[in-house]
């Protein structure tokens, strides 16, 4: 992204050229593309390998672990960051005082705040909710495969 910008960048100052902004969105989605496949293949490798090494009850104890763990983190993502976005909201409407406005020390902090908080409620916690639900579809997908490498008991083939 950086070689791109400085390849077009004088050009632009001199007037030669307008900004290609297409190349530089391309050179950022296959950037997030690929740093997205450790990631996905975590979620979705998870439960088919803890099940076929495991047994089906190591699964159940993953998906109930990611059930309990990521409804609460994702819950408090998103209240936290409506919460500090709300904070923001507060002080510009003078709820701290006259002296506490706008400009002021809090405002910044709220600001700062707002800026963390934002993509907290609008991205972490929402992707939170569609791992545990990527997690449990993939167990149920695979569920009959780890039932039959599991032993009479559900745990480890190999005990």
């Amino acid at each position: 992204m950086v070689e791109e910008c400085m390849s077009q960048f004088p050009k632009i100052i001199s007037g030669e050229m307008k900004p290609n902004y297409t190349k530089c969105i391309k050179i950022a989605t296959d950037a997030s593309l690929m740093e997205m496949i450790a990631p996905g293949c975590l979620v979705i490798l998870s439960p088919l390998v803890a099940g076929l090494l495991f047994g089906k009850n190591c699964t159940a104890g993953l998906l109930c672990g990611a059930l309990v763990s990521g409804v609460q983190m994702a819950i408090s993502m998103s209240n936290t960051g409506g919460a500090w976005d709300n904070a923001k909201k507060y002080i510009e409407a003078g709820g701290l005082g006259p002296e506490c406005g706008k400009g002021s020390q809090a405002h910044k902090n709220a600001v700062t705040g707002d800026t963390v908080g934002d993509p907290l409620k609008d991205t972490s916690g929402p992707a939170i909710n569609i791992v545990i639900k990527l997690s449990a579809i993939m167990s149920l997908v695979f569920g009959g495969v780890i039932a039959k490498t599991s032993n009479e008991n559900g745990g480890p083939f190999w005990l």
